[in-house]
């Protein structure tokens, strides 16, 4: 009987023990399940490598050989977080001349926007949008011959098999050129702002295959896709080899007062030629028909050796492997929802794209390390989502990356507030490395980006609650916080504080001259402003008896029919169809936010039931959609908060390389990666106060979720 007991709770034991494995997610399965497959030239499938702080983008090739064929896709870029250039102001263009004055409660408030009433304030306000700009730092392709000596275009290429592997940060790529196979093996380095490549093809031995560096000039214009081949007067800028010693070659490209270094280390000893101006040509020896090069882009010059292609790939597999290894994972394996393995994939490849391009120590801006868009600056409004999803999955030091930023631009930003009469900081909209603000006749009127480095601090006390993370950020926190306090006039006639005029709201139709009290924003003032005094709390410090008083008194959300309005003065928020356009933003009061005192969850309910029926959805961005999703979870509604995710809406669609595309002028979005991955830990782990497990799938029996390492959001 003791030996039938005995056994009887082994048995149990093993159960157990193989129950808890089973649940245990294979975090290499997960990722390479959803490796991306590219079977033909396809200019929106175009994949990158990168370590956050620096991005490769390829073709079909492995290289980026075709950027004029690729520039309206998913452009061949090579960019990094200090490769900034800026044209001389032989003008003197200062900010105050694009100021233009708004009438507030009785004193004027001067904004930096794109002012036109003269040819020099016009010309002002496109020196200072258009400068800093991002470069693109160089291209460097394939130069592929046929055997009668032309050279090969993309429709010559046959056999086409190129896959990018996450977990292990591999992109190889296979075709064959007149039938002769080539094969390139392309990662980039976990630290360094380095790629390194591996070619096996019989053309290298025939002379067929040879590669190049080629560099571009800025464009000066909203973008930049890297294949600026004009302008290469040396008047514009000069490119120039300054040393080849053995199996390395060096190069120079000055730009006016800026230049940078790219230096080329090979496996073997390449003759280069100058095929044009700022055009190098690499001809390997013809002996062998394996090629390995690795090529370093550098602010300055470059003092340490080069890490060869096994170090580089040893590198790069070692990082991934600890990225995916570590942080959250979200698992949909078994589920029978046809949208499951479709969300799986847009997962995964989201976190991989924000990994390589958002993670360094700025914001990023909308289209990350590939190719300029606004060019190349970072909006402060989309750091949250660019940066909040780091966190709830678990890995908030990508966050706290892109957080010292913000100390070292708040001068900047105290000026702003100084300038228009306010006390603290006010952050940037459009701006730039050094934290200057671009003139925008929209971003200087916006304020949802002054509460997001509150809630970013307040994400990492969560990571790490102690005296030390408090301490860290509490000087920018409280001076965010003075500057909402003060932003807030009292109407001594309605007994209130008002947000507004000049203001435009997160749903960018309204006219500053017009707009008080957008419902988002007051929500996100009541809740940034408590949760600096919980700070001060935590800090053992007193209540701030001005913050409290602007809490008291904050005016409520206005509300008419049942339903909030995107603003106090717009009634006619759900009539107007210029005002079902653009961000529902209203419903970021109960999405991005959680619920408040200054919320009847019954109104929201009913407001989104609205949105939901009557918004123009074909008119939206890619952020909107997770937005969408994360209030439906908050209102307990998951089966809402899926087909939001996962609406068939232009805006909404995911390439083959997991980009969220918005239009030809947008082919990459990554606030749109950032907001799904978002909306996901949500969906999942949940909120402050939420007793659901995994509120935001469906309970339908069609979805299996395992996650591990999420955390909730507030």
């Amino acid at each position: 009987m003791k030996n039938l007991i005995f056994i009887g709770c082994f048995l149990i034991l093993c159960l157990a023990k193989n129950t808890f494995s089973q649940q245990k997610i294979n975090r290499k399965a997960l990722v390479e399940r959803h490796t991306v497959v590219v079977n033909q030239v396809d200019t929106l499938a175009s994949l990158s490598v990168g370590n956050g702080a620096f991005a490769f983008t390829v073709d079909v090739t492995g290289l980026q050989t075709f950027p004029n064929f690729y520039a309206k896709g998913i452009s061949l870029g090579t960019q990094s977080v200090w490769g900034w250039h800026r044209f001389p102001n032989t003008e003197n263009y200062k900010i105050e001349e694009t100021l233009k004055e708004i009438s507030s409660h009785g004193r004027k408030v001067p904004y930096a926007v794109q002012a036109s009433n003269t040819e020099r304030a016009k010309a002002a306000n496109n020196f200072l949008r258009q400068n800093p700009h991002r470069l693109q730092l160089g291209n460097l392709g394939f130069e592929l011959f046929k055997k009668d000596g032309t050279k090969v275009n993309p429709q010559d290429l046959s056999n086409i098999h190129q896959t990018l592997n996450a977990y292990t940060g591999e992109i190889i790529s296979q075709f064959s050129v007149e039938n002769v196979p080539v094969k390139v093996i392309t990662v980039a380095h976990s630290q360094k702002d380095l790629i390194a490549v591996k070619v096996q093809s019989e053309l290298l031995k025939t002379g067929q295959l040879k590669y190049r560096l080629r560099f571009p000039y800025p464009t000066n214009q909203f973008t930049d896709e890297g294949n600026n081949w004009t302008n290469a007067d040396a008047d514009k800028h000069q490119s120039s080899i300054i040393y080849s010693k053995g199996n390395a070659i060096g190069f120079k490209h000055q730009l006016n007062d800026n230049q940078y270094f790219v230096s080329i280390l090979s496996n073997q000893k390449n003759k280069v030629s100058k095929s044009e101006a700022h055009y190098f040509v690499l001809s390997p020896d013809t002996k062998s028909n394996t090629l390995e090069f690795s090529v370093l882009f550098s602010e300055k010059t470059n003092q340490e050796s080069i890490p060869n292609f096994n170090s580089t790939l040893l590198s790069t597999k070692v990082a991934w492997k600890t990225f995916w290894s570590t942080g959250a994972a979200v698992d949909f394996a078994g589920s029978s929802d046809p949208r499951a393995n479709e969300l799986e994939r847009r997962i995964i490849l989201s976190q991989y794209l924000t990994k390589i391009q958002c993670a360094n120590n700025e914001p990023p801006q909308e289209t990350g390390l590939t190719y300029n868009s606004w060019f190349g600056k970072p909006h402060l409004e989309m750091h949250w989502w660019h940066g909040v999803h780091f966190a709830l999955w678990n890995r908030t030091e990508l966050l706290e990356k892109s957080m010292a930023w913000y100390k070292k631009v708040e001068p900047e930003a105290r000026k702003i507030a100084e300038r228009q009469g306010f006390e603290g900081i006010r952050w940037q909209k459009m701006t730039d490395p050094e934290g200057k603000e671009a003139p925008s006749s929209v971003g200087a009127y916006l304020l949802w980006q002054q509460p997001h480095f509150i809630t970013f601090a307040e994400l990492a006390f969560r990571k790490n609650p102690s005296k030390t993370t408090l301490v860290k950020y509490q000087d920018l926190v409280f001076k965010t916080a003075e500057f909402m306090a003060s932003y807030a006039y009292f109407d001594p006639e309605k007994g209130r504080y008002i947000l507004g005029k000049g203001v435009i709201p997160a749903q960018e139709r309204f006219k500053p001259e017009d707009t008080f009290n957008p419902t988002y924003e007051l929500a996100y003032w009541q809740w940034g402003l408590s949760t600096a005094q919980i700070w001060r709390e935590r800090l053992g410090l007193k209540r701030n008896t001005k913050w409290d008083e602007v809490l008291a008194k904050l005016s409520p959300l206005p509300v008419q029919d049942n339903l909030y309005l995107a603003t106090e003065n717009a009634t006619d928020s759900y009539t107007n169809p210029v005002y079902l356009t653009d961000h529902p933003s209203v419903l970021c009061t109960l999405g991005m936010l959680p619920e408040s005192k200054m919320l009847d969850k019954k109104i929201m309910q009913n407001t989104f039931d609205k949105i939901w029926k009557v918004w123009h959805w074909d008119d939206t961005w890619g952020w909107d959609f997770p937005m969408v999703a994360m209030t439906a979870t908050r209102l307990n509604q998951p089966e809402k908060a899926i087909d939001a995710l996962m609406m068939d809406i232009k805006t909404n669609t995911y390439l083959p390389n997991g980009h969220n595309f918005q239009d030809a002028r947008l082919r990459l979005y990554l606030p749109g990666n950032g907001g799904l991955l978002a909306a996901v830990a949500m969906m999942c782990a949940g909120y402050d106060g939420c007793k659901t497990t995994n509120p935001g799938i469906p309970k339908n029996g069609q979805w299996k979720v395992r996650w591990e390492g999420l955390r909730k959001i507030f």
